[in-house]
């Protein structure tokens, strides 16, 4: 199972780093800025399409975004 609560965390801590807000990768992704909030507070879990929408919209492919939530912290439970 993924933790969705490091899963959030990771994307957050990208997002910030890249400088950008919660409002322009929202819209990069076009998904609702309530909707990222909830992902990055570990509530919702992103689909498959959202993942790659959200991968884009922080400048990396979904592969490389993949990679980065592996390296960070450990996202899988158990």
């Amino acid at each position: 199972m993924i933790n969705n609560e490091k899963l959030g965390n990771a994307i957050k801590e990208k997002r910030n780093k890249l400088g950008l807000s919660q409002e322009v990768v929202s819209s990069f992704a076009d998904i609702g800025r309530t909707h990222l909030s909830s992902i990055e507070r570990g509530e919702r879990k992103p689909t498959l399409e959202t993942f790659v929408r959200l991968a884009f919209a922080l400048k990396m492919s979904p592969s490389e975004l993949m990679k980065y939530l592996e390296e960070k912290d450990s996202i899988l439970e158990g």
